[in-house]
């Protein structure tokens, strides 16, 4: 188990202050974890076709968001238009920018107990992952759940929780942070976003079983044999669920196999 959380037994920090720097700068890589994943993404698109943009493409288009998603946004409520952004400056207003913000707070701030605190700032980075990924998801029509509905209300609840969490760490006292090992962790939120970014250009089948076999990786007690055959059922599964039981639109097979 302490392999899978990241927690192991024994030591903590003597001095909650002495990691804000580390914590900072974790919460900092944290923020542009999805575009670094991209990027890596693009790069094995050199040698295979799985990635619809070239890596020059995603790091002048994530730096562009970066630069210009919040004055454009601005621009655009300003003139009382309907708000219109690409998927790029949603990344970078609704994940990247509050996680750059907490990253500063972080490195600034004195937690009373870093272990809720930090544990608070996981949970409100995997909410604005959720949100952002919702976004171009239809929300509800009259009385009808769309497809976002339902992420985007948990995201909210997960958001509103994981601040909660937080604002507890740093005005009351509580436990140091514990020494981690960081596969578990590692792994796990690399799964995550391999998902979120490969789902399009890969499809479901190979984004599914990729994330899964990637999660696997974050304990050294995995049974490779019995790992496979759980994760070929669950993307089965997966395959059969999303598509045509609960009509969402996601592609199954990579986009150059299909064009």
């Amino acid at each position: 188990m302490a392999d899978t959380t990241g927690q192991l037994s024994g030591g903590t920090a003597s001095v909650p202050a002495a990691r804000n720097v580390t914590g900072a700068s974790i919460i900092l890589l944290l923020a542009f974890a999805p575009q670094l994943v991209e990027l890596a993404i693009s790069l094995v698109g050199l040698v295979a076709a799985v990635s619809a943009r070239s890596p020059l493409q995603v790091v002048a288009a994530h730096g562009a968001a970066l630069v210009e998603s919040l004055p454009m946004l601005l621009g655009q409520w300003a003139d009382g238009g309907k708000v219109t952004l690409r998927s790029d400056a949603l990344l970078a207003l609704i994940y990247t920018y509050p996680l750059i913000a907490i990253a500063v707070f972080t490195f600034l701030a004195r937690p009373r107990a870093p272990q809720d605190y930090f544990g608070g700032v996981a949970l409100m980075a995997i909410a604005l992952f959720a949100l952002w990924a919702a976004s171009d998801l239809s929300g509800m029509r009259g009385f009808t759940f769309g497809p976002g509905t339902a992420p985007r209300m948990l995201g909210v609840l997960l958001l509103a929780m994981g601040a909660a969490v937080a604002v507890i760490g740093l005005v009351t006292e509580g436990p140091a942070l514990q020494v981690y090992h960081w596969r578990g962790p590692f792994f796990v939120s690399l799964a995550i976003l391999t998902f979120a970014v490969a789902i399009r250009p890969l499809g479901l089948i190979v984004a599914a079983l990729a994330a899964f076999l990637i999660a696997a990786l974050g304990t050294s007690e995995t049974r490779w044999g019995e790992t496979l055959i759980v994760g070929v059922v669950l993307t089965l599964g997966c395959a059969l669920l999303f598509p045509y039981v609960l009509g969402l639109p996601m592609p199954l097979f990579p986009r150059f196999l299909v064009q």
